[in-house]
């Protein structure tokens, strides 16, 4: 199966395409300015000239379904929406988290935390086993404190993303190892969509909401 990968919960604003498990293309780039307004559909045009197959070729979408970037999120939804739509293909979707994860399994660590900045001294995370790859603590908005994560402090933990930099200021592991510029990034998580496509798990394209974890805060504007 052809499948299109979608990934704008964080600055990286990441296209892929894949064969199967095999991957065709990838175009991305990190950005502080958050780009996928304006990068996404050049991306996808790029991806899919890369892998030399047509949109229409494509027999799935698989989106990165945040936590992150509440506006990266629906940017991203909205175009995996459209292109399911207008294609008649089924919806995937992969916890961001996990794409953040999948690079550094078998690595030697115990556990692997991957953070995303989420202001303040707040972080989206979760807890991955670092062989297996497997969620053992699940998905939460937390506010990191000097006593987080204290009950895996004589364990090898990996701590990636960009709420690395502000964990690695506030956490007692001393024996924790620090990566900050770690982003989701589509090209891991082939192997999770073409898992999930031969389950023939999918969303509901109509009701299918982004994983925000909390709600949009706008900023008020000075005059």
């Amino acid at each position: 199966m052809k499948i299109l990968y979608l990934e704008t919960s964080s600055k990286n604003c990441s296209v892929a395409v894949s064969s199967g498990e095999e991957l065709l293309c990838l175009c991305e780039e990190v950005s502080r300015e958050y780009k996928q307004s304006e990068s996404l559909h050049v991306f996808v045009e790029w991806a899919l000239e890369g892998a030399e197959i047509p949109l229409q070729a494509i027999d799935a979408v698989c989106l990165g379904k945040g936590p992150g970037s509440y506006t990266g999120l629906r940017i991203g939804a909205a175009a995996a929406k459209g292109f399911c739509f207008g294609l008649g293909v089924p919806l995937i979707t992969v916890n961001s988290l996990r794409s953040m994860v999948f690079p550094f399994l078998k690595d030697g660590f115990d556990f692997i935390l991957p953070m995303v900045d989420a202001r303040r001294m707040e972080v989206y995370t979760a807890l991955f086993d670092g062989i297996s790859g497997e969620m053992v603590r699940e998905t939460e908005n937390k506010i990191l404190e000097r006593d987080s994560f204290l009950d895996y402090k004589e364990k090898k933990i990996l701590i990636v993303g960009d709420g690395a930099t502000k964990a690695r200021e506030v956490l007692e592991l001393s024996s924790a190892v620090y990566k900050p510029n770690v982003f989701p990034s589509a090209k891991y998580m082939v192997e999770s969509a073409v898992f999930l496509y031969n389950k023939n798990n999918f969303e509901n394209i109509t009701s299918f909401d982004p994983f925000y974890l909390k709600d949009f805060q706008g900023k008020k504007g000075s005059d």
